[in-house]
Order: C-alpha cells, then sequence, then structure tokens
C-alpha cells in the first residue's frame, strides 16, 4: 500500500484488551509512519460496544519506527488504562503532533496534552487507591495452604498494571483479587488472569478481621479527620471491602461533639490567614506524595511525611515509617511512636508543640507470608531522602534539631554519626542551628534483657529531658 492509498483510506484497529498498549503502540506506530490522520482511524476493543458498523482496512504494519521521548512512552502506559474510551484516539493525536515536533509535550497549554497528563494521573491515583484499599481476607487454598482474597473495584484499567505491586508486597502469599473486570491470582511464582467477580465472590471476614479492628481504633484519632477530604481520598464504594470503615461512624460520633464545643468557645477569636511557611509546606508534602527518587516507593503503601507546627522549637527525625506509619500516613503512631509518646510525656515535652519527620519517607521492608519485617534503608536510599528533610528544615527552622538514630544523624550530617560517641551534646549543622543524636525509640523495644532495657529507657528519658532545657535555652 502505498502513502497516498494510506492518507485516503479509513482504518479500524481491535485491540485485544481495554489496557493493551502493545497493541495501541504497535498499530499506531503503522498508521504514523503511514502518515494517516486520527480522523481516518476507529479505535475499539475486543468484547467492547464499539462504532455499529466500524469498517475500515487493517492498520499498515510498521517500518523503521522513529523516536519518541521516554515522557510520552511513560504518559501513554499510563493514559491507556483510563476508562475514557478517546484515550487511543487522542494518545494517536500528540503521537503525530510529536512526530513532527519532539518538544510537543512542553507545550502545558496545549489541551491534548493538559486532558492526557489528566487521564495519566487519574490512573495513578486509582492505582493508589488499590495500593491503600485492598483487604486480603484469608480462606482455605489448595493442598491446606491458606489462600488470601481481596475484592476491589477500580475506576479505570489498572489491574494488570499493579499486578506487579502486589507479587513484590506479597511474594510469600498465595493470593487472588478480585475485580468486576478481571480476577489475578498469585500462586508464588506466577501470575495468571481469571474472568471478572462480584463482591459475593469474595469472603466477608477472617479471624484476624477483630484485631485488625481493634489495631485501627486505637491509632484513630477523630480530631485530626477531615470528613470531606476522608471521602474524597477514601469514597464509601471501597467500605464494603475495609474492615476497618464499620468503626468510623461511631469513632466520628464522639470526636463531633468535642469539636461542636471547641468551635464555640474559639468562635470569637479570629482565624490567622495561612502564612508563607504553611503554603510552601503543603506544596512540598504534595510533592513529596508523588516521590520517585528511589525504589522504596514502588512496595511502600503511601509517603509517611512529617507533622507538626511549623514554628516548632524542636524537631525530631527518626530513621522510616514502620508497618503501621506505612498504613495510617503518619509518623511515629506504631510500637515504637507509643514508647516515644510515653518518653515524652516524661521528660515534659509537648509532642503537638514539635515538629515529627522522618529520614527516610517510604517503608523498606522484607515479606514474611502476610507480615512485613522492617528493613534498614541503605546509604542511597538515605541520600535520595535527604532533599526532602533538607526543605522540611528549612520551612521550619528548628533551633534544635533531635536525631533519633544512626540513619537520622547520616541525613542531618551527611556522613556516618556515631550514636554513642556523640550522644547527649550539641553539635553544629551546616546551617548554624544545633542538633543532638539519641537512640531510636525502636532499639529500646529490641533489647532482650529488661534490666538493660530498663536502664537505657532512663538514658532516653534524661536526653530528652535535656534536649527539652536546651530547646528552651536557646529560644530564650
Amino acid at each position: 500500500m502505498g502513502l497516498a492509498d494510506a492518507t485516503r483510506q479509513r482504518f479500524h484497529v481491535r485491540l485485544s484488551t481495554p489496557d493493551d498498549f502493545d497493541g495501541w503502540r504497535d498499530a499506531a506506530r503503522g498508521l504514523a509512519e503511514a502518515g494517516v490522520s486520527p480522523d481516518a482511524i476507529s479505535w475499539q476493543v475486543d468484547g467492547e460496544d464499539g462504532e455499529l458498523f466500524a469498517i475500515g482496512a487493517a492498520p499498515p504494519e510498521a517500518g523503521a519506527s522513529f523516536a519518541v521521548p521516554r515522557d510520552f512512552v511513560a504518559l501513554a502506559k499510563a493514559a491507556i488504562c483510563h476508562s475514557d474510551p478517546e484515550r487511543f484516539a487522542l494518545l494517536y493525536r500528540l503521537l503525530m503532533k510529536i512526530r513532527g515536533n519532539r518538544r510537543a509535550m512542553e507545550d502545558r497549554a496545549d489541551p491534548l496534552v493538559d486532558r492526557l497528563e489528566k487521564l495519566a494521573k487519574e490512573v495513578r491515583r486509582d492505582a493508589h487507591k488499590m495500593h491503600a484499599f485492598v483487604r486480603f481476607r484469608e480462606v482455605e487454598g489448595d493442598h491446606g495452604k491458606p489462600r488470601f482474597v481481596a475484592f476491589f473495584e477500580p475506576d479505570h484499567h489498572i489491574v494488570r498494571r499493579e499486578a506487579g505491586f502486589f507479587v513484590r508486597r506479597f511474594a510469600g502469599m498465595h493470593w487472588s483479587i478480585l475485580t468486576p473486570e478481571l480476577s489475578i491470582h498469585w500462586d508464588g511464582e506466577r501470575v495468571s488472569e481469571g474472568p471478572g467477580a462480584t463482591r459475593a465472590d469474595a469472603p466477608d471476614g477472617d479471624p484476624t478481621e477483630e484485631a485488625w479492628k481493634t489495631y485501627y481504633a486505637n491509632i484513630f484519632n477523630p480530631a485530626r479527620v477531615k470528613v470531606k477530604a476522608m471521602l474524597k481520598e477514601m469514597p464509601k464504594k471501597y467500605w464494603a471491602n475495609m474492615p476497618e470503615t464499620a468503626l468510623v461512624g461511631e469513632l466520628l460520633a464522639g470526636a463531633q461533639a468535642r469539636e461542636a464545643a471547641m468551635i464555640e468557645r474559639s468562635a470569637a477569636m479570629p482565624a490567622p490567614p495561612p502564612s508563607n511557611a504553611d503554603a510552601a509546606w503543603a506544596a512540598l508534602r504534595a510533592d513529596a506524595m508523588r516521590c520517585t527518587r528511589c525504589d522504596l516507593h514502588r512496595c511502600a503503601t503511601q509517603t509517611v511525611f512529617g507533622e507538626g507546627p511549623l514554628d516548632a522549637r524542636i524537631m525530631f527525625v527518626g530513621e522510616q515509617p514502620g508497618d503501621q506509619e506505612d498504613l495510617a500516613g503518619r509518623p511515629f503512631v506504631g510500637p515504637a511512636g507509643e514508647l516515644f509518646d510515653q518518653a515524652l510525656v516524661t521528660a515534659g515535652i509537648d509532642r503537638r508543640q514539635t515538629y515529627v519527620t522522618n529520614a527516610v519517607k517510604h517503608f523498606k521492608y522484607i515479606q514474611r507470608g502476610p507480615r512485613r519485617l522492617h528493613q534498614s534503608p541503605n546509604a542511597g536510599e538515605i541520600q535520595h531522602c535527604r532533599w526532602w528533610l533538607e526543605r522540611e528544615r528549612e520551612i521550619v527552622r528548628p533551633p534544635l534539631t533531635v536525631a533519633l538514630g544512626a540513619t537520622a544523624a547520616r541525613s542531618l550530617f551527611g556522613k556516618v554519626m556515631a550514636v554513642g560517641a556523640n550522644r547527649g551534646q550539641p553539635l553544629s549543622l551546616s546551617d548554624g542551628s544545633e542538633a543532638w543524636i539519641t537512640v531510636h525509640p525502636s532499639y529500646l523495644l529490641r533489647l532482650p534483657d529488661e534490666s538493660a532495657r530498663t536502664l537505657e529507657h532512663a538514658r532516653f528519658i534524661d536526653d530528652l529531658k535535656r534536649v527539652r532545657d536546651r530547646a528552651e535555652a536557646l529560644v530564650a
């Protein structure tokens, strides 16, 4: 077929699945090389309703391909998973623009680029919800080996795209994720696909569910919940699959009465306008939520950013989120966080007046069956994440920063700092502020000997008291 013939014909492309990037790429490459106009192509997925009379020639085979920017490939792989029926045609239009101008994607004012970026963003957001809201329940599997089954309703065609995340995270388990479009199964060696399912096909509960509800009720802080924001991040369509959501109503009810009284007392006090620091911190946190500086983001549930007042006198820096912090999205809410809170109270420090964060913002772990066991971050991961900590410190500008453990100390100073040799003494940071080094609360939890644990706990309290006194002296 000659070029002139190709540009006069109409072409019909049938793709095997709604997320068939390879099929779209091969067809689009041949059509683009032949110079076929986007208006001369109809795109359809096998099994989906398409044009009633979708008649046209098959796309020409691709010859010598032309190069496209990596950003376009990444955009296409995400946007093609969207449920928008025009996604294939929109991507082809952008491909033809790029063929004429390799820098076409740099024009953010282009409505086509903007629309496709929004499609890709919605796909990534749907993937984040799948990572966060899938809840496995245990059933009896083959040969007596337990199998874990979950039901999820994605908004877009993300199931195949996200299968690798669950393989990496739950490699030692046999599991199935059921969705209305298709189901994926992992047997410890390979992923297989099955037909779609309904919620009725998934189990209702398992013996660990009550324990999980108890844990959730204990970490849930109604005073910090904004219901509209919660519903935006966790729409009610997911609630039926998540055991903890059955508790949300009653947990919020008690908080709403307290909140009403608090609002009444403070009604006469005008709210201060948002500061530049507030805006800078909010923008920084939003950027950190999308961080891909190292591979830790691939398996973690979410970025766990710092929290606390932006005029805090003391900033505490831990190592990294643990299992419970990864799920809750907040620093120091697990067992080490509980010990930390108790120690602060004993030392006379109000955590609400401090800024608490971690040197590394994603949870690093190794999977052991259903359990995720903590692994210490390496030097490269600490260095990649150091950028975020430095920006946090630039905004908060704490007179005193406390490194909890060796990882935090390395991040603050940019080099290895032995905890034992530097503990309990003022040290200077590059910006002229002061830092102190002490142990991480998890160190106290790991001590096997009770007498040693008691002694080290007392030393930790003493360190915190000295930090309290020093912080008061620095701002006096």
